[in-house]
């Protein structure tokens, strides 16, 4: 078996439909979807419509780590493809994908090029984080100053989409990897239930002597979210406790709680705007939703 792909799907049955029709490839391959009790019947839309495909239908929402650590359990192929339902597989992108990594024997793990849906390219390779880059990347700064010099490195906007590099990680939503990295390098950590978990599994990867690598003649669309954005408080809440967990770590206790003090400054900032955009009676159901929004993430964080 020369490939595995490995689908975590949570409510997203007809993106999840296209993305499986979108994979073809000529070599030996499965497919393996984990289903995270979805309520739109994706479960059953896969023993209906695609009988040959693994399944695996959880009775919880299992979230990115969990997921994919329960379908490459499973998986038989020399190659893992962790890929997102929200993605199409464009032509010639898992053969290209396979024969890099084929040409390439210290290379254990992969991303394409990350596509919008018109084409446009996705940001989807990345620095490790710095202290900088965890207070000024999609913070209340990050939106204040998009610019700023932290999260231009972070996202390595000094080096060209269009050439094949090697990164520190490149983004979950596609990424294949060698069974042997996988093995050295162990299960992603399930403290992560979704976000930075593909960060901190590169870098362990990238500790054991692995490299990481780019491949932008590999594209795959990716819609980005379509399964979080269902849940935005919470969504917003996993990120941050992520990104709390990931600081804790790699940079210790002390940053984790300075972070943490941080960010909720930054909420307690958006609920007192928002409080006043409500007294002032601009658009009160909206202003009334976010802060509830944000009480719950100053509570909660």
């Amino acid at each position: 078996m020369n490939l595995s792909v490995i689908i975590v799907n949570w409510n997203v049955k007809a993106l999840l439909r296209a993305c499986l029709e979108s994979i073809a490839t000529d070599f030996s391959h499965e497919i393996i979807v984990v289903d995270s009790a979805s309520s739109d019947d994706s479960a059953e839309m896969i023993r209906q419509e695609f009988p040959h495909i693994g399944l695996i239908a959880s009775q919880e929402n299992l979230g990115y780590a969990k997921g994919n650590n329960l379908g490459t359990a499973i998986a038989q192929g020399r190659y893992l493809l962790l890929l997102n339902p929200d993605t199409i597989v464009k032509p010639n992108t898992l053969e290209a994908m396979i024969s890099y990594m084929d040409d390439h024997p210290k290379v254990g793990a992969i991303g394409p090029q990350l596509l919008w849906p018109n084409g446009d390219s996705q940001s989807s390779r990345r620095r490790f984080p710095t202290l900088g880059s965890l207070f000024w990347e999609s913070t209340l700064l990050g939106q204040w100053f998009p610019n700023n010099r932290y999260a231009q490195k972070y996202y390595m906007a000094d080096q060209p989409a269009e050439q094949t590099h090697q990164v520190d990680w490149v983004v979950g939503a596609a990424i294949l990897i060698r069974r042997e990295a996988w093995l050295e390098t162990g299960f992603i950590d399930q403290n992560f239930f979704m976000y930075f978990e593909e960060t901190d599994w590169c870098k362990r990867c990238a500790e054991k002597g692995w490299q990481i690598h780019y491949l932008p003649t590999a594209q795959i669309v990716h819609y980005e979210g379509k399964s979080s954005e269902q849940a935005l408080t919470a969504r917003t809440l996993r990120f941050q406790k992520s990104k709390l967990y990931y600081t804790h770590k790699y940079f210790g206790s002390r940053w984790m709680k300075i972070l943490r003090q941080f960010l909720k400054l930054t909420f307690a900032l958006q609920l007192a705007e928002e409080t006043v955009k409500w007294l002032l009676r601009h658009k009160p159901d909206l202003r009334r939703n976010r802060m509830e929004a944000y009480s719950r993430l100053i509570r909660k964080i």
